[in-house]
């Protein structure tokens, strides 16, 4: 199956997920993440603010920021494609709709960090192979981000099982995940 059919698919899929369905696997999913030695010794954690039946994050924010733990925001540029990352203080008074619909500081929030602060890094996608290759939403944003990134980084997935396909088509300018977060627990991809 090529990968915009698999996309399309697994699109499918997530969204027919029932919100009940939904929030039960998710915080199953930030269950596993929170036991992670990764994620107990990180200080600066860039998350996506999950739409569109991704895994959700919104709690997960709040908690890592009750725990005094920085949280760096990605801001989509759809003209370069790139993304610029903010820290996020405040989950309920700093955002609003942004590119594609996703929540993004309001203007006097946004607070650009340096990509090398960063210690963890979630990462959104489609679909996933157990050697933590991604299928994203299309515009490369992310692959264009994490070819940055030193390698000592862990780039972690968090992904429902539904998520999971037998083997992704890497292209040249793909990066692979150290790990998928399911909510059947953790998976190693290196």
């Amino acid at each position: 199956m090529n990968k915009e059919l698999m996309r399309k698919k697994i699109l499918e899929n997530r969204k027919a997920i029932n919100d009940k369905e939904l929030n039960e696997k998710s915080q199953k999913i930030i269950n596993h993440l929170y036991e992670t030695d990764f994620y107990k010794e990180a200080k600066c954690i860039m998350a996506y603010i999950d739409f569109r039946n991704e895994v959700k994050t919104e709690e997960f924010i709040k908690k890592t920021l009750s725990e005094n733990k920085k949280v760096i925001i990605p801001i989509s540029v759809p003209k370069t494609r790139e993304l610029i990352l903010s820290e996020l203080r405040d989950f309920d008074n700093e955002l609003i709709k942004g590119t594609y619909g996703i929540l993004e500081p309001k203007e006097d929030f946004i607070r650009k960090t340096d990509f090398n602060n960063i210690d963890l890094v979630l990462v959104p996608g489609v679909a996933f192979d157990k050697r933590g290759f991604r299928i994203g939403y299309g515009a490369g944003y992310y692959d264009r981000f994490l070819s940055k990134l030193d390698e000592s980084v862990p780039k972690v997935a968090l992904a429902f099982d539904l998520q999971m396909v037998p083997k992704v088509e890497e292209g040249p300018y793909d990066i692979a995940v150290d790990y998928i977060i399911t909510e059947s627990g953790i998976i190693e991809c290196k």
